[in-house]
C-alpha cells in the first residue's frame, strides 16, 4: 500500500475511488465501510484511496475540545495496511484547508486534484468549513459530476452502534473487552519508558513506567494484556491510576512484561488491552499486595496463553 502526504505528488492516484475520513482506530465500521471501497474501485479498474486527516481538525478548530484519539497517524497507518486499499492520503490539516466551502472542496479537492471517479461514504459525513456539508449535499454534487457515490449504513455489533466516540467511552470506562469487540482489535497504546520508583523492582514484580501516550488511557484499573519487544509479544499485567498502598497519589500507567528480562528504558513500548481484572485500591500490608499482584500476573499469563492459540 502506497503512502502519500500531501497533494503535491498524488497524480499516480488520479481517477480513484475515494473515501474521505478521519478513520480513528479504523474499527470495524471503517472496515466495512472500506471493503466496499475496494471492491468498487476493482469494478471500476480504479485505484482504491483512503483520505485522511494528521492532525485532525478539530486540533486546529477547537483544540480546547480535543478527545484522546484512538490511534496515532503511524498506527492508523498500521492497521490500514490489510483493508487492500492501494494508498492512504494524509493530508497535512491547515487553516486553508478548513475554509473551504463544501462546493470549494469538492471542486478542489474531489475533482480537480484526484479527479476522483466515486467516492464510498458513511451516512454521518461532513465537509467543507464549519462542516456545512453534509452526505445529501455530497449526493447532488456527486450525481451533477457523474460521480458514483456509495453511502455505507453504520455497522451495528450486539446491537451498539460501531463508532470511533463510543469505542472512546468504552476505553474510558475501562470496559476494554467491550471495546475490542467493536475495534475488532485489542485496544493499542504507545508510551516511552521512563525510570520511576523502580519499588516493582524490590518486591518482585517490575514494572516499564511509559509517558508520551497520545492515544486515550483506559480508566483507572489492572488490565490483562500483552506488551511487544523487538516484535514479540510478552504477556503483561497493567496498571493504570496511582498506588494508594504507598500514598501515591500521581496517576500512572505501569506494564510488567510477564516472564521478561530486560532493559526497557527510553524504548517506546506497545502495549495492548485483553480485559480489565480489578479496581486499583490500597492493601493492608506489602504482603497483601504481593498476593494480589501474583493473582494478577498468573491471570494474565493465563489470559495471553488464550489469545495466542
Amino acid at each position: 500500500m502506497k503512502h502519500l502526504r500531501g497533494l503535491d505528488y498524488c497524480d499516480s492516484i488520479r481517477g480513484a475511488v475515494v473515501s474521505i475520513g478521519n478513520f480513528d482506530g479504523v474499527h470495524r465500521g471503517h472496515r466495512s465501510m472500506l471493503a466496499l471501497l475496494v471492491r468498487r474501485a476493482g469494478e471500476l479498474g480504479a485505484p482504491a484511496v483512503v483520505f485522511t486527516f494528521d492532525p485532525h481538525p478539530i486540533v486546529l478548530l477547537r483544540p480546547n475540545e480535543i478527545p484522546p484519539p484512538l490511534s496515532t497517524t503511524t498506527r492508523k497507518l498500521e492497521l490500514l495496511e490489510p483493508c487492500g486499499a492501494d494508498c492512504v492520503l494524509v493530508y497535512p490539516t491547515d487553516l486553508a484547508l478548513l475554509a473551504l466551502t463544501p462546493r470549494e472542496f469538492f471542486d478542489r479537492i474531489v475533482i480537480g486534484r484526484l479527479a476522483a471517479r466515486g467516492l464510498v461514504e458513511g451516512p454521518n459525513f461532513f465537509f467543507g468549513h464549519d462542516r456545512a456539508g453534509d452526505i445529501d449535499t455530497l449526493a447532488g454534487y456527486c450525481s451533477a459530476a457523474n460521480l458514483s457515490l456509495d453511502v455505507v449504513p453504520p455497522l451495528t455489533v450486539d446491537g451498539q452502534i460501531v463508532s470511533s466516540s463510543t469505542i472512546r467511552r468504552l476505553i474510558l470506562d475501562g470496559q476494554v473487552g467491550k471495546a475490542r469487540t467493536l475495534l475488532g482489535q485489542p485496544y493499542q497504546l504507545r508510551g516511552k519508558v521512563v525510570p520511576g520508583a523502580r519499588r516493582g523492582r524490590t518486591i518482585g514484580f517490575p514494572t516499564a513506567n511509559l509517558e508520551q501516550v497520545r492515544t486515550v488511557l483506559p480508566s483507572d484499573g489492572v488490565y490483562a494484556g500483552q506488551a511487544r519487544v523487538d516484535g514479540v509479544w510478552h504477556a503483561a499485567g497493567i496498571n493504570v491510576g496511582p498506588n494508594p498502598t504507598f500514598a501515591e497519589q500521581a496517576r500512572k500507567l505501569e506494564v510488567h512484561l510477564v516472564d521478561f528480562q530486560g532493559d526497557l528504558y527510553d524504548r517506546d513500548l506497545d502495549v495492548e488491552f485483553f480485559e480489565r481484572l480489578r479496581d486499583t485500591r490500597p492493601f493492608a500490608s506489602l504482603e497483601a499486595l504481593k498476593e494480589q499482584l501474583q493473582h494478577d500476573i498468573d491471570a494474565a499469563r493465563g489470559i495471553f496463553s488464550r489469545e495466542s492459540i
